[in-house]
C-alpha cells in the first residue's frame, strides 16, 4: 500500500528545545552543549539509554518566542564529543515527525513528554500530478544550487525518492525563515508538504532574479560612472599637455568664467548674479547637470550687448530722404520718425539721453490692410537712423515663454524671442518690428499678448525681466514697430501702450509711382532682365493698378508685374518677341489676359448693378481695406410670401439691427418722403449682400440700406456715380462711422465719383491725400433725406406700379 510510511507508535521522550532554529527529518545537525536545556535533554537520553538498548532518543522541538511547537522530531545522538571551536557538542539526526502529548517524569533534569510519531502514507504507484511535482522541485532546487556553486549536493537532491524525504530536504536552505520551517514540520501530507517547499523556493527564486536584475543595472550604472570619470580626468590631462605645449597659464573652467565675467563690461547688479552663478559653477562637480545649465546661463550673458549702442544718425533731412527714397506716400508714419528723430537730437545736445532711468524709445503700431509695406517699412525705418534691424514673427505664437523665456529649471530653456532680439542686434538700441502681432494667440500655455504688456510700456521696458535672465534689462532705448491688419484684434490694454499710426492704402498715382520706383526693377532682375530691355508706359501702369488689381497694397501688383515679365522673357526665348519691347496698355490683354476688375462706370449702363430699382452702393471696411459694397432689395408679392423682413448674406447681428432700422424708418415717414408704404404691413422685404460667403457686420452700411429700399419703393434708380456710408438712426440722422480714408480710396478704385458721407466724418478728410478728394465730390450730410435727395435718380416709372 505504502511506499513510505511509518506506523504510529507511543512515545516517551526528553525535549531538546531550539531556540530560533528548526530541525526535518533526515537532517543532520550539531548541538552545542554548553546551553543548559541541550545538555540537559542530552544527559537525560544517555541515563534512559542506559537502561536499554540503542542509542539515546530526543525529542527536537522548536521554540520561538517561548512558545513550543506542536510537532518536534525524534532525533537520535549519534556522537558525543567536541565541536570545531572545542566547546563541548553532539551530533543529532533527525529520524521522523512526533505529535507532541502530556508531559510526564523522567530521569535527569530534562523536560520529558508523550507522543506518538506521525503516519506518513503515499499510494503506490504515485499519480503523475506528484512526480511533476518532484521534477519541478529538483529542477527549482539544482538551478539554485548551481547558482551558488553546490555541485555535490545536486547530485545528492537528484538521488532522492521519497516526496516527504525530498520536501524535508529543504530544511538545509538557509533562505527560508523560521516560521516557514516550522510550517513545514507541522505539514504531515507529504504531497502538501513539497507543494509548501516548491511555492517557497519558487518565491525565493523570483526575488534572487529581481535583485540580480537591480544589482546589474547599479553595477553598468557604476561602470559608466567609473568610465566617464576616467575620460575625464584623460580629457583634463590632454588639455594640461596642450596648455604646456602652446605655454598657456593653468586655470580650470570656472577661472575662465570669472575671468570673463569680470572682464567683461556689464552692469553692476548683472555682474553680482553672474559671479553668484560662477561661484556655483566652482562648487559643483564635473558630472553635475546643475554645471551645464549655469555655464549656458553665462554665455548668454556674456553674449548679450548690456553697453552697446549705436549712435543715432542725427541728420533729420537725410533720414527723411531715405524714407521718401524707399517708400512712396505713408507720410504719418515718416511724420512721426522724423519728429522721434528731432526730439533725440534736442534731448541729446541737452544732456536728457536719460530722464528718470528711462531713455527715449519708442513704441508704435502700424494699422493696415495688407501689402501696403509695414513690414519693409521697419528696415527703412532702422536704415533711417542708423540703427541694426531685427524682426520678431509673432504669428501664431500661442506660448508666453516665447515673450518671456522658460524658467531655468526646465530643460533646454532658452531665454525669450525679446531678449534674443537684443541678442541678434548685438546693441540695446536697436529697431525690433513685432510683426503680426494681431496673430497672437493664446490657450493653457499662457497668453502672450498679456507678456507684451511690459515690453511696450515705456513706463516699465527699463526695467524688464526675462524669466530665463532673472535680471533687469533695459529696452527703454529699443524702437518697437507693431503692426497689424486687424486693429480690433489687438487686445485693449496693448493698444493703449502703443502709439497707434494707420496706413490705409495707396491712391492710384501712388501705385503707378511705387510700381515705377522700385516693383519694376525687382521684378527686371529676377526676370533675367536689363532695365531697358522691357519698358512698362505708365498708361499700362495705370490699367495694371486700376483694372486688373483691386487691393489696398501693391502685393498684386508686383505679381501681375512678374506675370507679365516672364510672359515676355518666355517670348523672347520661343523667337516670337524681339527685345527691347516697350508694353503699352493695349498688349497687356494679349499678355496677361483681359482686366479683372471694370469699374461699374465703364460698364453698359443697361449692365450696371443700379440699372434696376432697389440697388444702391455702398462703402465697407475689410481686413484688406477699403471696398465697394452692393445692397440689393426687393418686395414679395402679397399673395406668395408672408409680411416680414429676410435678410441674407451672412450678416451680422449689428448689421440686422440697421436694416430693421431703416425699415422702421421708412414706415414712419413715408409720406413725409412720398413713398408708398402702405403695402408693407401686407408684404415681406428682402435685402440682401451678394457675395454671400463673405462675413459682414457693422452699422456704416444703414444709409446704403434705407436708400435701397428708399429707391425699390420709389421706382428711382441709384445713381451709378454715388457711394455712400453712414450710420441712420430711427429719426433719420446719419451718424459717423470710422474707415472714412479707406472707403473714400476704395471708393475712387472704383471708378465712384460722388461719396456720401456722414458730416461728423468731415474731420477725417483731412487725412485724404489731395488728389483723391480732388477726383472725388464728397458730400457731408446729416440726415438721411439729403442722401436719398443726392443718390436717388428722377422717376422712371409711376410710383403706384412700382410699388
Amino acid at each position: 500500500m505504502a511506499s513510505e510510511s511509518m506506523a504510529s507508535v507511543p512515545l516517551t521522550l526528553p525535549v531538546l528545545p531550539l531556540d530560533d532554529e528548526v530541525v526535518l527529518p533526515g537532517m543532520v545537525v550539531p548541538l552545542d552543549l554548553s546551553d543548559n536545556d541541550v545538555r540537559a535533554a542530552v544527559e537525560a537520553a544517555q541515563a534512559a539509554a542506559r537502561t536499554g538498548t540503542g542509542k539515546p532518543r530526543v525529542l527536537l522541538v522548536p521554540r520561538v518566542d517561548g512558545t513550543y511547537a506542536g510537532t518536534g522530531v525524534l532525533g537520535i545522538v549519534e556522537q558525543v564529543g567536541r565541536l570545531s571551536d572545542g566547546d563541548p557538542g553532539a551530533l543529532i539526526r533527525g529520524l521522523g515527525r512526533v505529535r507532541i502529548g502530556a508531559g510526564t517524569t523522567g530521569p535527569g533534569a530534562a523536560l520529558w513528554v508523550e507522543g506518538s510519531t506521525v503516519e506518513e502514507a503515499l499510494p503506490d504507484p504515485l499519480p503523475g500530478s506528484v512526480t511533476e511535482l518532484v521534477k519541478e522541485y529538483k529542477a527549482l532546487a539544482t538551478s539554485w544550487l548551481k547558482k551558488r556553486g553546490a555541485w555535490q549536493v545536486v547530485d545528492r537532491v537528484q538521488q532522492i525518492d521519497g516526496v516527504g524525504a525530498l520536501a524535508d530536504n529543504s530544511g538545509y536552505s538557509p533562505f527560508l525563515s523560521v516560521e516557514q520551517k516550522v510550517a513545514l514540520l507541522e505539514t504531515a501530507d507529504p504531497v502538501a508538504r513539497l507543494k509548501l517547499a516548491t511555492a517557497q523556493l519558487r518565491e525565493h527564486l523570483a526575488e534572487q532574479d529581481v535583485a540580480e536584475t537591480i544589482a546589474k543595472d547599479v553595477q553598468e550604472g557604476v561602470d559608466k560612472q567609473q568610465r566617464e570619470f576616467l575620460l575625464r580626468r584623460q580629457l583634463e590631462a590632454v588639455r594640461k599637455e596642450l596648455r604646456d605645449l602652446n605655454g598657456e597659464a593653468e586655470g580650470d573652467e570656472s577661472d575662465d568664467y570669472r575671468a570673463r565675467v569680470e572682464a567683461a563690461d556689464l552692469p553692476e547688479k548683472v555682474r553680482e548674479a553672474a559671479l553668484k552663478e560662477v561661484e556655483k559653477l566652482e562648487r559643483s562637480s564635473d558630472q553635475s547637470p546643475e554645471g551645464s545649465w549655469i555655464r549656458t546661463w553665462l554665455d548668454t550673458v556674456l553674449e548679450l550687448p548690456w553697453n552697446e549702442r549705436t549712435e543715432d544718425r542725427y541728420d533729420i533731412r537725410g533720414a527723411r530722404a531715405v524714407l521718401d527714397a524707399e517708400h512712396a506716400g505713408l507720410d504719418d508714419v515718416k511724420e512721426r520718425i522724423t519728429e522721434y528723430l528731432a526730439v533725440r537730437k534736442r534731448r541729446s545736445e541737452r544732456g536728457l539721453g536719460v530722464v528718470g532711468g528711462r531713455r527715449g524709445g519708442a513704441v508704435l503700431a502700424l494699422v493696415g490692410p495688407p501689402g501696403v509695406g509695414k513690414t519693409s517699412l521697419g528696415e527703412s525705418v532702422a536704415h533711417a537712423m542708423g540703427r541694426e534691424f531685427v524682426r520678431v514673427a509673432l504669428g501664431g505664437v500661442r506660448d508666453e515663454a516665447e515673450i518671456r523665456g522658460h524658467r531655468r529649471t526646465y530643460v533646454g530653456a532658452l531665454p525669450g524671442r525679446i531678449v534674443r532680439a537684443i541678442k541678434e542686434a548685438g546693441s540695446m538700441n536697436p529697431v525690433v518690428l513685432l510683426d503680426e502681432i494681431d496673430k497672437v494667440g493664446s490657450d493653457f500655455r499662457g497668453d502672450p499678448a498679456a507678456a507684451l504688456l511690459e515690453v511696450l510700456d515705456p513706463a516699465q521696458n527699463h526695467t524688464f525681466r526675462d524669466h530665463y535672465l532673472e535680471v533687469e534689462l533695459d529696452l527703454s532705448d529699443v524702437v518697437f514697430l507693431a503692426t497689424a491688419n486687424v486693429l480690433e484684434a489687438i487686445p485693449e490694454a496693448l493698444l493703449d501702450r502703443m502709439e497707434l499710426v494707420r496706413l490705409d492704402g495707396y491712391t492710384e498715382d501712388e501705385k503707378v509711382v511705387i510700381a515705377r520706383d522700385h516693383l519694376l526693377p525687382r521684378q527686371l532682375e529676377r526676370a533675367g532682365l536689363e532695365a531697358g530691355e522691357v519698358v512698362l508706359e505708365e498708361s499700362a501702369l495705370r490699367k495694371l493698378a486700376g483694372e486688373y488689381t483691386r487691393e489696398a497694397g501693391v502685393r498684386t501688383l508686383e505679381r501681375a508685374i512678374a506675370r507679365l515679365l516672364r510672359k515676355v522673357a518666355a517670348q523672347h526665348e520661343l523667337g516670337d518677341r524681339e527685345l527691347p519691347f516697350a508694353v503699352g496698355p493695349d498688349d497687356l490683354r494679349e499678355l496677361i489676359g483681359r482686366p479683372h476688375h471694370v469699374p461699374e462706370s465703364a460698364q453698359d449702363p443697361a449692365e450696371r448693378r443700379t440699372a434696376v430699382p432697389g440697388v444702391a452702393t455702398g462703402l465697407a471696411v475689410t481686413g484688406a481695406g477699403g471696398d465697394v459694397l452692393f445692397v440689393e432689395a426687393s418686395l414679395a408679392d402679397p399673395e406668395t410670401g408672408a409680411a416680414g423682413l429676410t435678410l441674407t448674406g451672412q450678416l451680422g447681428d449689428v448689421m440686422k439691427e440697421s436694416a430693421q432700422i431703416a425699415l422702421s424708418f421708412l414706415r414712419s415717414h413715408g409720406a413725409e418722403l412720398e413713398l408708398p408704404v402702405t403695402g408693407l404691413k401686407d408684404r415681406g422685404v428682402h435685402i440682401h449682400f451678394p457675395a454671400g460667403a463673405v462675413p459682414k457686420d457693422g452699422p456704416s452700411a444703414g444709409v446704403t440700406m434705407t436708400t435701397a429700399l428708399a429707391s425699390l419703393l420709389s421706382g428711382r434708380l441709384v445713381r451709378t456715380d454715388v457711394a455712400m456710408t453712414g450710420e441712420v438712426s430711427l429719426t433719420g440722422r446719419v451718424l459717423p462711422i470710422g474707415g472714412v480714408k479707406q472707403k473714400l480710396l476704395a471708393a475712387h478704385r472704383a471708378g465712384i465719383t460722388t461719396v456720401v458721407i456722414p458730416k461728423r466724418n468731415e474731420a477725417d478728410l483731412d487725412d485724404v491725400p489731395a488728389e483723391i478728394l480732388e477726383k472725388l465730390e464728397v458730400h457731408p450730410v446729416t440726415d438721411v433725406r439729403q442722401v436719398l435727395e443726392i443718390a436717388l435718380a428722377p422717376a422712371v416709372v409711376p410710383v403706384d406700379v412700382a410699388a
